[in-house]
């Protein structure tokens, strides 16, 4: 029997049903993982940004607690250690990210001094140039403009993709000035110039916004893969959002509440319009593999019933040649005869499964693969312009010297938001990786199942659709444009930014480590002060005083000692904030922007495609 069962199972057909089944199988969870990933991806997008605002408003002197005034003189900062680096580049995107390159080892130099009023116009500036070639290809009065001329209030953006213009909303850009467009936006550069110096609060609300529309740039893809829209209806005081299951952090969630307006969806967005495609891409999934279900059991059973009638048909040949009994002979013939009707039903089964699954696949499948595609183009370009105004917005970030006071300490506000920040990065980081991952597996998926699903079975060859061309095509273009995306350059960059985050995290546990200690040494001095009053009170300037007095200024030295590596330790970590910001924030958009323009002309080649393809499809209805 197991021999039997073996042999069956290494049936061409059973195996390649076996195999289709597989793959749908596959795909169900692939298209659920996609489905998922898109969602924490566009949800991460708008918790870093709102992280982000977060912590600069901690930082920002505005909201910084005094500091008590020291007894000991004011102390210079310790050098600053150097940021980690970031991770190295891949020479499949050198190409993009050039301006990337050699700034964790060299300070920024400061903009020149304001030379007289200029009279030249604007010239335009490429973000991914190399900071050395951009300072010598601007003039000192582009320098001055950029960094010292506050008048200019008016806000425009333009930005540029193909053949859309796409203008920026003026309270997301406030402090950019108009300037004439060229034929520089024709490369899809964004017009975007600062016109006048900001601290890093400021900076940090203009990004902010574009990290809110970058999430919101989903909305029809999500539509498409069918993420539920449900808004969180009731926040508490401790972040947990009734019904959803979803912990945030109070500091994030109060701070929210009141000084940004944010509304929370299941997937980070508004509800979209309904897509108008035939069917629910979710439903056509499953549907499909029910069916491949029901055809790998008929095809077994069809090759099942092809050998008991091979066995039979033998056997019968072998009565005949013997001229055997001649009622074992008609029961036989009998036999076979029943063996043979039901191989008609059950090949009538499959051709019938068949057509169901082609019937799926061309009126349902298709159609929604084609808007999938268009999903990701139109969410890709969205995301490219969005990081790409964020890339010449951090820009700004260089001209600022000082975030916070040198002094300031650092708090448990602090703290708590720096560590979430942290935690926003590595969901930021980890939602990337699996959205690339959960697509890859997706389309793969898909592929394998239509390389072996185009064969059908059905006796005449032609009745195999014209649709299956289209279908496969587009699908190879579209696993061609995945396994060759650049993700893992965009991948870094974000991780880069973690690490820079990170290493603001240890240099904060550093400085409240040595603020532990100098209070420690303080509260000793004090305690042992008090003792020597309570001596001095009682036994007047005995040796004994004498000697507890010395104990007390040797111990008096110590918490100045102590107190002395704690204002340090403060400087050390405010210049680190400030260093690594300038550092890393650049280095990551230069990375995410490079990565959405690669996959935004990806999948406009995937539709183009898409596009001709229908196109020849057409004329051969038309002359059919």
């Amino acid at each position: 029997m197991g021999c039997y069962y073996s042999r069956l199972e290494r049936e061409e057909m059973v195996s390649r049903c076996k195999a289709r089944k597989r793959y749908m199988k596959q795909f169900v969870k692939a298209r659920n993982a996609f489905s998922a990933s898109h969602s924490m991806y566009l949800r991460s997008l708008r918790n870093t940004g709102a992280a982000l605002l977060q912590f600069a408003t901690a930082e920002s002197p505005l909201h910084l607690p005094p500091v008590l005034p020291s007894s000991s003189p004011p102390t210079s900062p310790a050098p600053l250690p150097p940021p980690p680096p970031p991770p190295p580049m891949s020479p499949s995107s050198e190409a993009w990210t050039t301006s990337t390159t050699n700034t964790s080892s060299t300070p920024l130099p400061p903009p020149p001094p304001p030379p007289p009023p200029p009279s030249s116009t604007w010239d335009f500036w490429d973000p991914f140039m190399p900071m050395s070639e951009r300072t010598e290809t601007m003039r000192d009065d582009e320098w001055e403009a950029m960094s010292t001329n506050a008048a200019s209030e008016t806000v425009v953006t333009t930005t540029t993709v193909g053949s859309a213009s796409v203008a920026a909303p003026p309270s997301a850009v406030s402090g950019f000035s108009k300037i004439t467009v060229s034929n520089a936006t024709q490369n899809g550069m964004p017009v975007v110039v600062s016109s006048k110096s900001k601290d890093l609060l400021e900076i940090i609300k203009e990004l902010d916004e574009y990290f809110l529309r970058a999430a919101d740039s989903g909305g029809k893809l999500s539509a498409l893969l069918e993420v539920p829209t449900c808004t969180f209806p009731n926040e508490t005081s401790s972040g947990k959002i009734h019904g959803y299951g979803l912990n945030l952090n109070p500091f994030l969630c109060s701070w929210s509440s009141s000084g940004r307006s944010m509304k929370f969806n299941c997937d980070g967005m508004t509800a979209v319009d309904a897509i108008h495609i035939p069917g629910s891409h979710r439903s056509t999934v499953e549907r499909l593999f029910e069916w491949e279900k029901k055809l790998f059991d008929e095809v077994k059973n069809a090759e099942s019933l092809k050998m008991e009638h091979e066995k039979k048909v033998e056997q019968l040949r072998k009565l005949e040649l013997k001229r055997g009994d001649y009622m074992k002979t008609e029961k036989a013939k009998k036999e076979v005869e029943k063996l043979e009707s039901r191989i008609t039903v059950s090949g009538q089964a499959i051709e019938s499964t068949s057509q169901e699954i082609v019937k799926l696949r061309e009126t349902e499948l298709y159609p929604q693969l084609v808007e999938l595609v268009k999903g990701l183009m139109s969410m890709w370009r969205s995301l490219y312009e969005s990081h790409q105004v964020q890339t010449h917005i951090v820009q700004q970030l260089k001209y600022i010297t000082t975030a916070a006071p040198s002094t300031a300490t650092t708090t448990e506000i602090h703290r708590q938001s720096t560590l979430q920040l942290e935690l926003e990065v590595k969901q930021w980081h980890l939602s990337f990786c699996n959205l690339i991952k959960s697509q890859r597996d997706y389309i793969q998926s898909l592929t394998g199942w239509l390389r072996l699903s185009l064969f059908q079975f059905t006796k005449n060859s032609s009745s195999q659709n014209k649709q299956d061309s289209a279908i496969y095509t587009l699908c190879e273009e579209w696993q061609l444009a995945v396994d060759n995306a650049p993700d893992k350059v965009a991948s870094e960059g974000i991780n880069s930014l973690l690490s820079v985050v990170h290493a603001i995290v240890v240099q904060q546990g550093e400085e409240m480590k040595e603020k532990r200690r100098a209070d420690l040494s303080f509260r000793e001095v004090e305690k042992k002060t008090s003792e020597l009053r309570g001596l001095e009170s009682k036994y007047g300037s005995g040796d004994r005083v004498v000697d507890k007095r010395g104990k007390v200024e040797v111990l008096r030295a110590k918490a100045e000692e102590e107190r002395g590596k704690y204002e340090k330790s403060r400087g050390v970590t405010r210049a680190m904030t400030l260093n690594n910001l300038q550092m890393g924030l650049p280095h990551v958009f230069q990375a995410v922007t490079g990565f959405a323009n690669v996959w935004t002309h990806a999948f406009e080649s995937v539709c183009n495609q898409a596009k001709v393809l229908e196109e020849v499809h057409d004329v051969k209805r038309i002359m059919n």
